[in-house]
């Protein structure tokens, strides 16, 4: 059958999709682009946060549609939605046939193909996720860059967060399950790998690993020197001496040090459940930059949360000012009523919460902005990703991340994509760059 899936939410979402490509594919299913010729349409959700779980409902009836004007006649909703609202989203989308929660991903190929399952949500116990050992099937969404999960899970409860609920325990993959596939993937061409898990940086603690990551980081390097190693989702508790001392001193795993920190009053941080102070961030950060000359670090951070303060913000505003971050994410808080934030007192309207978000943007984009005009006449290895027009090309430098940052316009005549090339940087705006080979 021709099938058309959808991928929303996050980058580990993305490797999931991508894994159930690759079993529809195996089982001689084609995948199609075009969701209109679609006879199977499956969409995997996110539901983190409100408006999250809002783009996947809309997207469901968007495609829902399509059982009237095309050739869809099953529609398959997988993921972070149904695990999170069970039989309650069921009644609610008579449009879907199948709901495969976060621990039923393996059931893709039953679930496209009708064959009878016991129950119209199949929402096993997030614990029992069983990893890949070695996912040589999956299906890349970019050719030269892939995703490569190194756990699952959080063992974390911050307040705001349903991801432990969704997702079980945090369940890190046998080292050696993941050089195998880091080996296939960079068999297969892949020039940049970046390592995803829900808290990156604790990789390794539940099987008993001292340094995990920064172990796993150095065997990940020694597989091939000519290749981007990338570390997303840091915790500022487990970012560890020996990870950034390793990040620091091998030369193909880049400086990029993407630590969320949510916010920075002590006040605000106890009642989100994390247990750091505005002190230990300015100290993390200090640290990083003496240790590691030239890093990039990012961030990201919630404003309005519950009992958050003119004074609270006042401290977050400060925080930002003084650490001038190169790349920095912001949400609003984002309530419901089965997260442990709900129940606290002196929840900040939703005016004032945007109000703050614009505020800590509009900071941020100077800084930004700032940040990069020191990069000009400067030159960089840049990883090619497209032709973008005659004699343009897009690609990235080691202190931009995929689909989360700037990137950077080459002007040159020819370049591969897939390819590094180095590059000076003639023009900078407040998160792109523009250069030249």
């Amino acid at each position: 059958m021709k099938i058309h899936l959808v991928s929303l939410g996050c980058a580990r979402n993305q490797v999931d999709t991508e894994s159930m490509t690759g079993s529809l594919s195996a089982f001689g299913h084609s995948i199609t682009p075009d969701a209109a010729e679609a006879e199977v349409i499956v969409v995997n959700t996110c539901s983190f946060i409100e408006s999250a779980a809002e783009e996947s409902i809309d997207t469901i009836l968007a495609l829902s549609k399509l059982r009237e004007s095309g050739v869809c006649r099953r529609i398959v909703v997988a993921g972070c939605l149904p695990q999170r609202y069970k039989k309650d989203i069921a009644a609610s989308l008579p449009e879907v046939d199948l709901f495969l929660g976060t621990g039923a991903f393996d059931q893709i190929v039953r679930a496209v193909e009708e064959t009878p399952l016991a129950e119209k949500c199949i929402l096993p116990d997030p614990d029992s996720i069983v990893l890949a050992h070695n996912d040589n099937l999956r299906v890349l969404s970019h050719p030269h860059m892939a995703y490569l999960k190194i756990a699952e899970g959080c063992d974390r409860h911050c307040s705001y967060c349903i991801i432990p609920r969704l997702r079980g325990r945090q369940k890190s993959r046998p080292m050696a399950h993941i050089l195998e596939e880091a080996r296939h993937l960079i068999d297969s061409g892949v020039k940049e790998l970046v390592l995803v898990a829900q808290e990156t940086t604790a990789y390794g603690i539940d099987l008993g690993l001292k340094h995990g990551l920064a172990d796993l980081l150095a065997h990940l390097a020694d597989i091939s020197a000519s290749i981007w190693l990338r570390v997303l989702y840091g915790h500022p508790e487990s970012m560890d001496d020996k990870t950034i001392q390793i990040m620091g001193d091998i030369p193909n795993i880049c400086s990029y040090f993407d630590i969320p920190v949510q916010h920075a009053s002590d006040q605000v941080l106890k009642h989100m459940g994390r247990r750091y102070s505005e002190k230990d961030l300015y100290s993390l950060f200090h640290g990083i930059r003496q240790k590691v000359p030239g890093a990039s670090l990012r961030t990201t951070l919630i404003v309005g949360f519950p009992g958050e303060t003119a004074a609270d913000f006042e401290t977050l505003l400060s925080f930002v000012a003084d650490v001038k971050f190169d790349h920095l994410g912001v949400f609003t808080y984002s309530d419901a009523d089965d997260l442990p934030s709900h129940r606290l007192e002196g929840h900040v309207p939703a005016e004032v919460a945007d109000a703050r978000y614009d505020a800590v943007m509009s900071l941020q984009l100077g800084i930004s902005e700032a940040n990069n005009q020191k990069f000009i006449d400067e030159t960089f290895s840049v990883l090619i990703e497209e032709a973008s027009e005659d004699k343009l090309f897009t690609g990235r430098t080691a202190f931009q991340a995929p689909e989360v940052d700037g990137l950077t316009f080459v002007h040159a005549t020819d370049l591969q994509p897939g390819s590094f090339a180095r590059v000076r940087i003639t023009d900078a705006y407040e998160y792109d760059l523009v250069g030249e080979v």
